[in-house]
């Protein structure tokens, strides 16, 4: 009879997630998943052979990133997950260590993140009787995961990892949440060598559907493609490209698909997305869902027809503007329209010299001298700093809102924001995130002040683990998103003012650097110097509040 190799189930998970090309595991040490570190790093031995316990936690089987707090480390597999288009992979501790990581986890739904978080969970052994962080997780994750579930038994947590890492990367990608109890994980079982998973891929789109797409199309005179963030997500960049290309196509970009078409792009009409909008009779939509950022499908007065193109069933919109719906694959779909008829090259070309006309009025806001500064400097310096590869982090409300008209990528997959859900703090773990997946290229995370408040202490993590991201703070001592819309509708405001805190100073204090920018002229230095400071450097910029982002929506 062969020997059975027998091991624990933390050895398990990472069996699983190595094969399903995972390669760090985002986490806060916690006793519950103890056994997963164990395999991560290779054993005592290996800790042991290793020059210090940290080499170990860097050159393991799987690499092992520690935060300060939970939702960190999920934000970071979050991102990973986005970046890399692979799950990322997260595991916290039982009970608060779940509860932590829920707000991460909803914004990993939101944005159709594939990623995998295993959490801890008090043992079957002692379930009733009020063990140490004993709460039942499944029923708190099952609204915002495409799966959750517990697994009981050591000799079925492989088969439980492989069907989760499948199943989080299976069109429509987003998260999967499972937990372990503390005796089951710890439990010997068999370990057979095994391949990974197959994650299931959207389905070839219905023909019908793309001919009826494909009429609409060639019969429209002033059609608008809109990109979302499935069109990077689903490896449909080419394809989309193509499309755009063969049609003479005007595109508005958001999310991960800001860059599909860079700046200098005849065909990118972001900036004139208002008359865009108004003036089409088609709007195309890929990849992305038809929710308060698009007015909800009503483009135009009357309403311009839609052709919605989405993964799975579950996206299609209930939208009464939607005219068809083309389902499945995003790159078959996308290559199946671009044949036919091209738009007449004026109107792409009269949204473009819009769009530029946008760009040009903005120059006053970027380079403006003005006393307290205004944001705008802030990217007027940060543009001509910023390389094709670099990435851009925004997290915050309006001084992020400035960020998103001002900066367009070269490329994309170099854009991170929250998404729809909104979430705050998001910033540490996605620049965490973006110097692991891409460690040579300029990192820069722009924060709003209030934003900063919700995740300052894992600058901590960015310098432990040797991320030299710019951090950018538009610091205007207030709750800038908050503030203007409350005086617009009361005529005043309350609990909308934070002090002028020197995150500069906390960040130093944090085993970062930083400084402190109160006149406009040295903005563009002082990000120079954070630039070729090769640590997490934060330049904390105190500008105007009463400089508030022009917005024509709340997300209402």
């Amino acid at each position: 009879m062969p020997v059975v190799d027998e091991v624990n189930a933390g050895q398990h998970i990472v069996d699983a997630a190595v094969a399903a090309g995972v390669r760090t595991c985002f986490t806060l040490s916690g006793a519950h998943v103890f056994p997963i570190y164990d395999a991560a790093v290779g054993g005592k031995d290996r800790v042991l052979a290793s020059a210090d316990p940290r080499t170990a936690e860097r050159d393991g089987p799987l690499r092992l990133v520690d935060t300060r707090h939970e939702q960190t480390a999920v934000f970071a597999a979050e991102a990973t997950g986005r970046l890399t288009r692979t799950p990322g992979f997260a595991a916290v501790t039982a009970g608060p260590g779940v509860t932590n990581a829920v707000s991460a986890v909803a914004t990993a739904s939101f944005n159709g993140t594939p990623m995998v978080v295993v959490g801890g969970r008090s043992p079957d052994s002692r379930w009733g009787q009020g063990a140490l962080q004993e709460l039942d997780h499944v029923p708190l994750l099952s609204p915002i995961t495409k799966a959750a579930w517990t697994t009981h038994s050591a000799s079925e947590v492989r088969d439980a990892a492989d069907r989760a890492f499948a199943l989080a990367a299976s069109a429509r990608s987003g998260p999967v949440f499972w937990d372990v109890p503390i005796d089951v994980i710890f439990a010997p079982s068999a370990r057979e060598p095994r391949p990974a998973a197959r994650p299931i891929p959207a389905p070839p789109p219905d023909d019908d559907a793309v001919a009826a797409a494909r009429r609409q199309l060639d019969a429209a005179r002033h059609p608008l493609v809109v990109l979302g963030s499935g069109v990077w997500q689903s490896d449909a960049v080419d394809a989309a490209r193509e499309l755009v290309r063969l049609r003479d196509l005007p595109v508005v970009a958001n999310g991960m698909a800001r860059g599909v078409l860079g700046p200098s792009d005849p065909h990118l009409v972001t900036r004139a997305r208002s008359r865009a909008f108004a003036e089409a009779d088609l709007v195309v939509v890929v990849g992305t869902p038809l929710d308060f950022r698009l007015g909800y499908g009503a483009f135009g007065d009357p309403a311009a027809p839609v052709i919605h193109i989405v993964q799975t069933p579950d996206e299609v919109s209930a939208s009464p503007h939607v005219a068809c719906s083309v389902v499945g694959d995003l790159t078959a779909a996308l290559l199946a329209l671009a044949p036919g008829r091209a738009v007449d090259g004026t109107w792409t070309g009269e949204l473009r010299q819009a769009a530029l006309a946008a760009i040009a009025a903005d120059e006053p806001m970027l380079t403006s001298r003005s006393t307290p500064i205004h944001p705008a400097r802030i990217y007027g310096e940060l543009r001509s700093r910023l390389t094709p590869d670099s990435i851009v982090i925004g997290d915050g409300g309006d001084f992020v809102s400035f960020a998103g008209r001002f900066v367009e990528p070269e490329q994309p997959g170099r854009w991170l924001d929250p998404g729809p859900y909104g979430c705050l703090g998001t910033g540490p773990g996605f620049a965490l995130a973006a110097g692991i997946v891409h460690p040579s290229s300029p990192l820069f995370l722009l924060m709003g002040d209030g934003a900063a408040g919700f995740s300052l202490a894992d600058l901590d993590t960015l310098a432990r683990h040797r991320v030299p991201a710019v951090v950018i703070v538009g610091n205007n001592a207030g709750w800038g998103l908050e503030k203007g819309p409350m005086r617009l509708l009361y005529g005043y405001d309350v609990v909308a003012d934070l002090s002028p805190t020197r995150y500069d100073e906390a960040a130093i204090a944090l085993g970062c650097g930083g400084e402190c920018v109160t006149d406009p002229e040295q903005v563009g230095p002082a990000i120079d110097r954070a630039m070729t400071a090769g640590i997490p450097y934060v330049v904390n910029v105190m500008t105007d509040p009463d400089a508030a982002y022009p917005r024509s929506t709340l997300g209402i």
